[in-house]
Order: structure tokens, then sequence, then C-alpha cells
């Protein structure tokens, strides 16, 4: 395999803006480059290179001393002016240090608009006519990058943990605005020959210690994936151990680093870096480089897309994208259009864009998915409907609070649903995720325990993480007391994976947004053994769901007889009811669904008479070891 051609370019005009071009696409040429970021390069260009892409060549922007020969690229004919040079010439008469041969004679200076950035310029008409990946999240994150590149101005390196998608226009950003000429940690090519090919790992640390050596003043080493450049070894690897030895070579190097927050890397490599820094979501509002603020949706939803969505409301899209990152809300954008267009001949509503939303969220995410359930196909618990609606409506903004920060600290972090088996707790849960239009993951509470040290605690990141990512979503963890038990003070292995899990189940819920609306609820039969922390009302309010009541009983019936498409008179609905006392919903719907396999699967079919549905119950009772005896059953609920 060929090396790629290396070419040093001297911009003519802003380094930073000659850097914004050169890492906006690779899929670019060098033509591209050369037209909208005029340069002067350090060797002669041959004709053929000026279609290569940059993925094809190396790069690198550079100001030239009083010695560096300059020669005009081939074929170019934009007159633009000289690139002022760090040593000025001792008198007027001496010449430019360049090469005067291949020099024009007819200078003339650029327009005053040829590096100007207008795609970052606050739209007239409210929605900007076209919106790339890379202004997305120039605009979406600009706060967090200023805040990152105050710091790398000002001497310190820094670790940023934020999502794979948006590294490589991050790294970019945060060194130009930091006013650092950025040097990129690229994989590079694999070499000819030899008897065994280096892996990738060693490729990148070839090239890592490559890199150090010819930092100079004013660069900034920007290493794009570091955790998977440390590796996720239970120890540390070899890899490693010679990473930390590089970058602890010289602790005055300014090094950007990056980081994915569910991925671990080592404590010590991470020690190297004076700042760590946590981008995720999204804010409500971005600033344009002018100083104007406008609406996510605003900023990131073009004209032609808010065309397809009827009476489009850039508020009411940040609830249902305020978790994801700038790029995922884009492809979310690009999809709810494709389905204006095959599905609604081209519109449609705000409801019919935010499911669609959801339906994205749930087609890029194995884990998470679209619930169907609502509170009508729960009967019965009506109490337990009110206590929760009202903790919905307070999610959802509808009631007027004094101002944002009270309605903050009134918002409920999550619910722990408890109760005997079979009541509907999961259920419950479905609902409350389809009532906030969000998408809910169900895990249960041993999925999450692993053997190997520190890997259940990174499961939970991890399912956090994807969580915010899909944002607004509801985590349910079934089985909630195998994972969430009381801390003992034993020090066998058991008990401290087990507060150890515990606590890291705390630190994700102390560290949510306000704005990005994730809902973590727990469903046990064991309340009793939860950890106290836990059951705090500022993280976890416990709602009981118990057996049901006679009249939920009825309702319970009437909702798995429609269900069933089973016709069933009044009078059999309460002597249902009443027969049924102590069984749960779970069981409730069993008897209905015997009922439906007797009606239309048996020769000849068993007709659904009182008698019937008696035997039935009886059957069920058998089946279940349900005792008739009314003390030993929990106590009716009228």
């Amino acid at each position: 395999m060929s090396k790629r051609p290396k070419i040093e370019l001297v911009p003519l005009g802003e380094l930073d803006h000659f850097n914004g071009v050169v890492y906006e696409d690779d899929t670019r040429t060098l033509r591209y480059v050369l037209q909208h970021a005029p340069s002067m390069s350090t060797v002669p260009i041959s004709e053929e290179w000026l279609d290569l892409e940059l993925h094809q060549i190396i790069i690198r922007g550079t100001r030239p001393t009083k010695d560096t020969p300059l020669y005009w690229p081939p074929d170019m004919n934009t007159r633009i002016a000289l690139p002022e040079h760090e040593e000025e010439p001792s008198s007027e008469d001496q010449p430019a240090p360049t090469s005067p041969s291949l020099l024009p004679s007819d200078l003339k200076a650029p327009p005053q608009d040829v590096f100007h950035q207008g795609s970052l310029q606050a739209p007239k008409d409210g929605f900007p006519k076209e919106r790339s990946e890379k202004d997305a999240v120039r605009l979406a994150y600009s706060r967090e990058i200023d805040n990152a590149a105050s710091f790398i101005h000002a001497g310190l390196s820094v670790l940023v943990l934020s999502d794979k998608l948006v590294v490589e226009h991050l790294g970019n950003e945060i060194a130009l605005r930091s006013q650092k000429n950025p040097q990129m940690l690229r994989v590079p090519e694999q070499e000819e020959g030899g008897l065994m090919p280096r892996g990738l790992r060693q490729r990148q640390l070839i090239e890592l210690k490559s890199l150090i050596k010819r930092l100079k003043e004013g660069d900034v080493l920007v290493i794009s994936h570091l955790d998977l450049l440390a590796g996720g070894d239970a120890g540390l690897s070899t890899e490693a151990r010679e990473l930390i030895e590089l970058i602890y070579e010289d602790t005055d190097r300014l090094v950007l680093a990056f980081a994915d927050r569910t991925l671990e890397i080592p404590e010590v490599l991470a020690a190297r870096f004076a700042v760590r820094l946590l981008i995720t979501g999204v804010s409500r509002t971005v600033t344009y480089p002018d100083g104007h603020e406008a609406l996510l949706g605003s900023a990131l939803v073009t004209a032609d897309e808010v065309k397809h969505f009827t009476n489009f409301d850039p508020e009411g899209l940040y609830k249902n994208v305020a978790g994801m990152n700038p790029i995922r809300i884009r492809d979310a954008i690009k999809y709810a259009k494709g389905q204006a267009i095959q599905q609604y001949d081209g519109e449609m509503t705000a409801d019919q864009l935010y499911q669609a939303i959801r339906a994205f969220k749930a087609q890029t995410s194995a884990k998470f998915e679209v619930p169907d359930v609502s509170f009508e196909d729960i009967g019965g618990y009506e109490a337990v409907k009110a206590e929760l609606g009202k903790a919905l409506r307070l999610m959802t903004g509808a009631y007027q609070l004094p101002n944002e920060k009270i309605r903050n600290e009134l918002l409920p972090r999550g619910f722990i649903f408890y109760g005997p088996p079979g009541t509907g707790k999961t259920l419950f849960a479905k609902a409350v995720a389809n009532q906030l239009n969000a998408t809910i993951q169900v895990v249960s509470g041993p999925e999450v325990t692993d053997m190997y040290v520190g890997e259940s605690e990174r499961k939970i990141r991890e399912l956090f993480a994807e969580a915010r990512r899909n944002a607004p979503s509801v985590l349910v963890f079934d089985e909630f007391d195998s994972i969430a038990s009381r801390r003992s003070g034993s020090d066998d292995g058991g008990s401290r994976v087990g507060n150890a899990l515990v606590a890291q189940i705390l630190t994700e819920m102390d560290g949510f947004r306000p704005d990005v609306p994730v809902l973590v609820i727990g469903t046990t039969n064991r309340l009793d053994i939860v950890d106290e922390a836990l059951l705090r009302p500022s993280r976890f309010k416990a709602v009981e769901i118990n057996l049901p009541t006679t009249e939920a009983r009825r309702a319970i019936a009437e909702v798995h007889a429609k269900h069933f498409d089973i016709s069933v008179s009044s009078d059999l609905l309460d002597a249902i009811a009443h027969w049924t006392q102590g069984f749960n919903g779970d069981e409730i719907r069993a008897l209905f669904r015997e009922a439906c396999v007797g009606l239309y699967c048996e020769d000849p079919p068993l007709e659904l008479t009182e008698e019937r549905f008696e035997t039935l119950v009886n059957q069920l009772k058998k089946a279940s070891k349900i005792s008739i005896n009314p003390t030993s059953i929990f106590k009716e609920k009228f």
C-alpha cells in the first residue's frame, strides 16, 4: 500500500479557518480546500493531487519562516494577498521570502467574505437553508466548546467525556477556538512487508510517539479515542502502560483527549488531565457567533424540513430530543421528513413528528422500544393512576408554577412500584412511558450483575447513558431488590459488589439533568430490603400496587373481556369479581385467556356461561393454590 502524500500548506487567511475547511469532511478534495481556503504550498503540487480526497493525503497548515519556499498550486486562478510572515524583511527593497519566479505579478486582495463562516450566521427567516452535521455540533455545543477551549488556551490539558459521533467535530473546534494548532492522532496505514502486521493500537501508539516528538509551541495533541487506545482490560494492558508512559513523558505538552462515558479508562491515565468535562445531551438554546441566541429547534431544523411539520414548535421538539446529540437530532429530523413524505402526503402534525422521533430512537437502539400500553388498558387502581397522573403532569409542564427552578425541584426522579407478583407493576411502567411519549427499556435486575470486577457498575453506567441518549425515556429495573438491596458492612465479595452497585445507581440518579427527561422505575416484591438511601423522597417515590379490590377486579375483567373479544354481561362481571377474590391481575387475564381458547379452539365450542366461568375460576384456584379463606388474603379496599 502506497504512502499518502504529505503536503504543508501556508494559508493566506486565518489559520483556524483553514483548519476548519480541512477537517470539515474527509471526502472533500484538495482542490476544494484550496478554493475555499486559498493557500500556497512548501513543495510543488502536481495536477493529479488536486482531485485526491482528504483521507488520501496528509495536510498540515503552517506558518512559513523567512527562508521557506512557497509555490502556487497549479490551475488556481484566484488572486489573493500574500501571507504575513513571522519575520519581517529588514529592508523594503528585500524580496518576499518566496520563489519569485512562481509569484504572479498582479496580486490582489481577497474579497472580504472569503474567510467568512456564513453557515453559522443566524438565519434572517427563522430557519437555516441547510445544516451540516459539523455546524450542528458547533452550534449546539458552542458553550461547551468555548469552555473547553478556555482551559486549553490557559495551558491545561482536558479530557472530554462525550458521544463518539461528535468527537471528530469537537476535537477540531475546541483546538481552533483555543487558538492552538491541532495535531490529530489518526490511524496510520499498515506498512507493507514484515512477518507480523501491527495491530490498530500498535500503529496508533507508534504514530502517537512520533506526534509527541514533533509537537511545537502552539500545538495541541488531540486524541479522539483515548478509551479505545487504553483498552478495557481488567488490568493494565501492555498498550495501556505504553500509552501512560507516552502521555506522562512531558506533562507540559497540551493534550485534548476524548472518551465515552460508558467506557472506563485507568484512573492513572485520567489523572494526567487537569480538567475533565462532560458533554452530553443538548441545551434548550444555542448561541450564534454574532451573539444571537435561538431555540435549538430553530437552529438545527432547516426551512425545507419545517414545511413538512404542521405548526412546528421548537420548544416542543426540545422535550423530545433533549438527551440526543446534535448529529442524532439531525438524523431524527431527516427520518421524520421521510415519514411525512411517505405516509402523510408530505405533511405531519406535531404529535406525528414526535411519534416519528420516538420510533427513530427505538430503531437506533436495540434496547429501547415504544410502549403501546395506556392507562385505559389497565383496569381499576384509580388511586394509583391519580397519583402517577399528578407526577406526570408535573413532568410535562401542565401545572403553572412560580418558576422553572421550583418545577425542577418538584420533579420525581423515579418510582418504586411494590406489591405482590402479577399485579401489573411493569404494565404501569409501560403506561407511564406511553403517557410521557417516551421510549422504554425493561431490564431484569439479575441481568446487570457480572462475575468480573467493575463490570456490573459499567453496565449500570451504560444503561443510564443509553437512557439519556433516548430521552424522554423510562428505564425500568425489574426485580429491583436484586441490585439495590441494603448495603452491608461485611467484607465478602458479594457484599462489596452489591454495595458498589447501589453506589453507582445513586451516582447516576444524582447526575440527572432536569431538562433531559429520564424516569427510573424499579419494581419489587420486597420493598423492605431495598437500601434506605434509594427510598429518599428526592430519589425514588414508593408507590404500592396491591392485589386488586372487588371494584378493580371487575374493571380488570371488563378490560380483558374486550381484549379477547368475549361478550360478558354486567351481572356476570359482578360474579367474576366476587369469585376471583385473592386473584392478581395476571390470573384474571389467564381466566379470560382460557375462556377464549374454549370458545374458539374447542370442538364443539365451550359456551361462556356462568357455570363455565365458575369452573375456570375453580381450576385456576386449584392450580395457583389460592385459599378462599378471607383471613389469608390482602385486606379488601373499597
